[in-house]
């Protein structure tokens, strides 16, 4: 297998053809904070707190570190003023809508984001699809999935194949990075109000990367 040398906050780090960012900064011991990210699922990029800074042929740009190819001679710095920016950002526009997650109240003091920036939208949800991918991905069953798009896109079980399968798995309530309780909210729901013709008509089906 194909090795390289990359620098990550000024540490030589050799990473392996098909590593990304993220895997490369963690074989050194580099952290890198995720939200959406989970070993035994494809990289998928949505929540964008693993923002790094990369500099490659005289160029930086800005990129999710988990689905950003590692790659040779990269300079890359996962901590700046520009990063703790963005990152206290998205970590003010998620705390909004799930103000009192543990995860995100960690990261938030940890980058000084302000929970009440914003004014609140509480779905408890940060859309980061780990339940919907874990689903389709692990236990190929796709009992969850994204229903609409933009800024009215949510997720939802549906009931047709969560009467079936969820009950004796739960195996998505634990990864949810916002609240187990809510996911079980959720399902309860979908299962006492099936609203079969709806999510049919809506449903969009397993996520794909910038749908």
């Amino acid at each position: 297998m194909n090795e390289m040398l990359l620098q990550i906050d000024g540490k030589e780090v050799k990473a392996s053809e098909g590593m990304t960012i993220l895997e490369a900064a963690r074989s050194v011991g580099i952290s890198i904070p995720t939200l959406c990210h989970h070993e035994k699922l494809n990289p998928y990029g949505a929540c964008r707190i693993c923002t790094v800074e990369v500099e490659a042929g005289g160029r930086t740009n800005f990129v999710p570190a988990c689905i950003y190819p590692a790659a040779s001679g990269l300079v890359v710095r996962t901590r700046s003023e520009k990063i703790d920016k963005t990152r206290k950002m998205i970590l003010e526009l998620m705390l909004s809508h799930a103000p009192d997650a543990p995860a995100l109240k960690d990261l938030a003091k940890e980058y000084g984001a302000d929970r009440d920036r914003f004014e609140k939208e509480p779905s408890f949800c940060i859309l980061c699809g780990l339940c919907v991918r874990y689903c389709a991905e692990v236990k190929k069953k796709s009992a969850v999935g994204f229903i609409d798009r933009g800024p009215n896109r949510e997720i939802n079980f549906i009931p047709e194949i969560a009467s079936k399968e969820c009950w004796n798995c739960k195996e998505c309530f634990p990864l949810c990075p916002t609240s187990y309780l809510q996911t079980a909210y959720h399902l309860t729901e979908a299962l006492a109000f099936p609203s079969s013709s709806f999510l049919r008509t809506r449903l969009r089906g397993t996520p794909m990367l910038g749908a």
